[in-house]
């Protein structure tokens, strides 16, 4: 028995996106594209997306952990530096993912790349086509619990409260305003796609004239602005005799700040979760997504220099509060108002972070459900007009839209996967409940970024590596994207991330800020935990093997993307996905020809 997971826009279409006959009727297509153009994501969006997500509370809660985990201003800085290479690195191994695959053998036109959603998923699915929904697992499983987030949310709650005056907030009103945040971020994408959208570019703007009025603000203080006595603040930051300088020599201090700065850079990714919902991705990608990291990269390196223009090392070595905390006190004077501002605007654009997670990570989780992997496959995989377009059509006095036009109506609501956004994300915050809100944030912050993006990050990079290494696949005819380093990002970020990943279980000293006594938690429980993500997903997927067996039958999937040119006039260009039908059935098992079971 088949089921039909997620509508294409008609079965001609279908036939002809799975390349098994010509289709002429170019009319039709013309008016799918025309219908879906003015709903698709543009350049600034892209960029939009990218600086939302990687400006959020790192920037502002983390480089006091890193200068306290170095022990000096030069090495703080050089990891930021660092991470500025790793990120890069990161999108440069992504853009040759996500412009390459999936690639289709068109009967006339011949192999054309049509980027799709899904991100990781994709790529990993790709490297590991056999046994057939292991990769998905192992990786759709550890994507669904961990890839929120929950600790943007704890923080969300915890700046709320110290904005309204309460320094010290309890466990019940942190975990209510993030369960609280979460809802709203999710209500609001359900509600209007296009309204999500548009607050996402908003609140990315905010947060861009935010970190350049602090970067203005520090450079006029080193100047001998903003002083009484005229005299440049915290000048021996930069001192080079002393600017190395450090009582702190443990590996497992550094790791752990390389961490905090890698969660600071990760938000690259977020556009090519929604790659289908983009008009052109082969030439908006490459152009602006470079731009969008670059300007977080600058961005970060003249605020962690704006900070220490400011604020004394040894102050800091010496206190727990965050920098930017003590860059505002030292910039507006130590009262309850600088402290209110500084918490609404870390509550900002933590709200920022969340809204363009929420959007994104739903479309990778809608694509796992698509493999009919998950429980209600068809709840959590499909897709259906927002209210806020119903509601739009209706009071126009519009005439309700049929079948071809909901389906290639981008102006859609995944409710199921945005559901499991939701609920994931609310399990974390339940979870790590009991802990200190600021240890639970830096639980959440620390293990995101071990599996999320140094585990994923491992198997992305290494698997690119391997296939230009040895040409498997056809990768080197099918690749869309030649970065100019060849494959010195993908080896960067490899590596990188393999000693991350491993140096992890060193355990730090006893008076760095990484131990147990002050982080509240275990060193190696991050780690042991994020190694563990995989075998989650195998366990799944043993799962659903011991299901086949005993109902003698296999899940079968099949995936009709409705694909077409870009510019139909020009079929040689670039192929872009309008929609896509899934069925999902189980089929007899059978060995050497001879059926097992019928049901």
């Amino acid at each position: 028995m088949s089921e039909d997971i997620f509508h294409g826009i008609n079965t001609d279409f279908t036939e002809y996106a799975s390349a098994e006959e010509p289709y002429d009727n170019w009319n039709e297509v013309d008016n799918a594209i025309a219908l879906a153009d003015d709903q698709r994501i543009g350049p600034f969006t892209i960029i939009a997306l990218v600086l939302n997500r990687m400006i959020g509370t790192g920037i502002f809660l983390t480089p006091a952990r890193i200068l306290r985990g170095t022990g000096s201003v030069g090495a703080a800085l050089l990891l930021w530096a660092f991470g500025g290479a790793y990120g890069a690195s990161g999108l440069t191994c992504w853009l040759q993912w996500g412009l390459s695959t999936p690639c289709y053998t068109m009967p006339i036109w011949g192999k054309k790349n049509v980027p799709r959603s899904g991100g990781e998923k994709n790529y990993f699915e790709f490297l590991f086509p056999r046994p057939r929904f292991l990769a998905t697992c192992m990786y759709g499983i550890a994507f669904i619990l961990l890839a929120n987030l929950s600790g943007n949310a704890i923080a969300f709650g915890i700046q709320v409260m110290r904005a309204a005056g309460h320094e010290n907030p309890s466990h019940g009103a942190v975990v209510g305003l993030a369960i609280g945040v979460l809802t709203l971020c999710t209500s609001l994408n359900m509600f209007s796609r296009r309204g999500g959208l548009l607050v996402n570019n908003v609140f990315a703007t905010v947060k861009v004239l935010t970190l350049i009025t602090i970067i203005v603000l520090g450079f006029v203080k080193a100047g001998g602005g903003l002083s009484k006595t005229g005299k440049p603040a915290a000048s021996e930051n930069f001192n080079p005799d002393n600017a190395f300088s450090t009582n702190r020599r443990d590996l497992a201090s550094y790791v752990h700040s390389m961490f905090y700065v890698s969660y600071s850079y990760s938000g690259f990714e977020q556009p090519f979760y929604v790659l289908s919902e983009v008009r052109s991705p082969r030439k908006t990608f490459p152009r602006y997504t470079p731009i969008a990291v670059g300007a977080a990269i600058t961005l970060y390196m003249l605020v962690n220099i704006a900070y220490l223009c400011v604020v004394p090392k040894e102050a800091v070595l010496q206190s727990d509060m965050d920098l930017a905390e003590m860059f505002f006190e030292d910039i507006f004077g130590k009262n309850q108002r600088a402290r209110s501002a500084m918490a609404a605007m870390i509550a900002i654009s933590a709200f920022g972070n969340l809204l363009v997670q929420t959007f994104t990570a739903a479309r990778v989780k809608q694509e796992i459900a698509k493999e009919g992997i998950l429980p209600f496959p068809k709840f959590f995989a499909a897709g259906r007009i927002t209210p806020w377009e119903y509601l739009k059509r209706r009071v126009a006095g519009e005439p309700s839209l049929g079948v071809k036009e909901i389906d290639s109506h981008l102006e859609k609501t995944p409710i199921g996967a945005l559901s499991l956004q939701f609920l994931s994300s609310i399990f974390l915050v339940a979870v790590t409940s009991m802990l200190d809100p600021r240890a639970a944030y830096n639980f959440l912050a620390t293990l995101f970024s071990y599996v999320i993006m140094g585990l994923s990050g491992f198997i992305v990079s290494g698997g690119l590596l391997f296939l230009n290494l040895t040409g498997k696949y056809q990768w080197k005819e099918i690749c869309n994207y030649k970065p100019w380093l060849g494959i010195f990002p993908a080896l960067l970020y490899f590596v990188a991330n393999g000693f991350f990943l491993f140096a992890a279980f060193a355990q730090p000293a006893r008076d760095s800020p990484f131990g147990r006594e002050k982080a509240h938690i275990p060193w190696y429980l991050v780690p042991t935990i994020g190694l563990s993500a995989p075998l989650w997903g195998l366990i799944w997927w043993l799962g659903l093997k011991m299901k086949e067996a005993a109902s003698h039958q296999k899940l079968h999937i099949v995936r009709k993307p409705l694909i077409c040119p870009v510019d139909t006039q020009n079929p040689e260009g670039e192929w872009t996905q309008l929609s896509e039908r899934v069925i999902k059935s189980w089929i007899p098992a059978t060995v050497g020809g001879v059926e097992l079971g019928v049901r």
